[in-house]
């Protein structure tokens, strides 16, 4: 029997199928199928280049093994195996947590000391569907629409895409994504990967009662998806994975208070939230909150349609970057102008706060929230792991 040693695996459950681990890994550790993203433990070295750009958590998973699991085995699973027993004799292990009595219980230790930064899904969330579409079986979806969001005078070309699923069954909630398989090839021949888009309508479809979703897509000058979903016109046909995410969902309890904190496109989770709770019961008051940020007000997708929504149903925190002859506001900024209201969510058990956009934001939010929290004599780093545990703190950034 061999030694023990740490293997490094993906969370297929949690695994949103972005592939940012895949792209990221230097020496070509990680490969995806049909279902799952996996990595080689022949190949990989355990040098965490992938690590810092999974949204989700789902790549910072480890077990200590006798023997690895293989990449066949990693693709047919569903979930991940729980820690199994380690029985084996062991060299002493040169770490400083390992001690000569028990070296296994050491490297155990030190294989899942990063794993408690993953997030939980909401208690009172509805339980996903997963990975019901894959590249081998995908869904087909048809065009229903394909409407500008941007103003005229914008340089971002963001447009609001609406798909008919037609007859098949494709569950999804809120806060959930799915993969569009672009056409054609990459320069090596290959085809390409699907890119991953949040869905922005709620669960009961863009139309309450059809088979339908919505995307909001940004055009990219270089990029290879949002070019093909820009162009597209009413009944094209484009095939879909999914859907994915377990944890980025919306919590059922209507006394739920969101604080939700958003760029550009990441708005997209956020408007099939908001519709979820207009839907339900369109008399909550005081219960929501939109921190969104923007170059421009024409820059901001659904900028119009938010201005209709009541400030006693949801209050807006607009944040502009751009606008001559102002200075320039970024989220983290309008957290900091309305730290007394943020301050009293914090305190709050019935708080859920989602941050979701570029990953340049991250740093900046976390800051605003940690200097909030101090001057309310909180302390965040404790706050925001007891949120995250308790499903109350989720960060989607890309």
């Amino acid at each position: 029997m061999s030694a023990p040693f740490k293997q490094h695996l993906i969370d297929p459950e949690i695994c949103i199928r972005c592939y940012a681990c895949e792209a990221a890994c230097p020496i070509e550790a990680i490969e995806h199928g049909d279902d799952n993203v996996v990595v080689n433990a022949d190949k990989c070295d355990h040098e965490g280049s992938c690590v810092a750009v999974c949204p989700t958590g789902a790549i910072d998973e480890w077990r200590v093994v006798n023997t690895a699991y293989s990449l066949d085995q990693q693709h047919a699973w569903e979930d991940l195996p729980e820690q199994g027993d380690i029985t084996a004799d062991v060299p002493v292990i040169q770490d400083e947590n390992a001690t000569q009595d028990d070296p296994i219980a050491a490297l155990l230790a030190e294989a899942h000391k990063g794993a408690g930064g993953k997030a939980s899904a909401p208690a009172t969330a509805s339980k996903p569907q997963v990975n019901l579409f894959n590249l081998g079986t995908p869904a087909k979806a048809i065009v229903q629409g394909s409407y500008r969001l941007t103003g005229a005078d914008s340089d971002a070309d963001v447009r609001h895409i609406i798909l008919d699923l037609g007859t098949q069954n494709f569950p999804f909630l809120e806060g959930q994504s799915i993969g569009i398989i672009p056409p054609g090839v990459d320069n090596e021949g290959r085809a390409f990967a699907p890119r991953l888009y949040s869905i922005s309508s709620p669960r009961d479809g863009e139309r309450a009662g059809f088979n339908n979703l919505s995307l909001t897509v940004k055009r990219h000058e270089d990029g290879v998806c949002s070019n093909f979903l820009c162009d597209l016109e009413k009944g094209d046909t484009l095939r879909l994975t999914g859907p994915f995410g377990t944890t980025f969902l919306l919590p059922n309890d209507q006394n739920a208070k969101l604080l939700m904190i958003c760029t550009g496109t990441g708005s997209a989770p956020f408007r099939g939230f908001t519709m979820r709770r207009q839907r339900e019961n369109p008399f909550t008051n005081d219960g929501l909150i939109l921190n969104f940020g923007a170059r421009r007000p024409e820059d901001l997708p659904y900028f119009g349609p938010l201005n209709k929504i009541p400030e006693s149903f949801m209050k807006k925190w607009f944040a502009f970057s751009r606008i001559d002859d102002h200075s320039k506001q970024y989220v983290q900024d309008k957290l900091r102008v309305e730290k007394d209201m943020v301050a009293e969510w914090l305190r709050d058990d019935a708080t859920h706060i989602y941050v979701c956009g570029l990953q340049a934001m991250e740093h900046g939010v976390d800051e605003a929230l940690a200097d909030i929290a101090r001057g309310a004599g909180l302390d965040w780093d404790v706050l925001k792991v007891k949120m995250r545990e308790n499903g109350r703190y989720h960060v989607e950034t890309y």
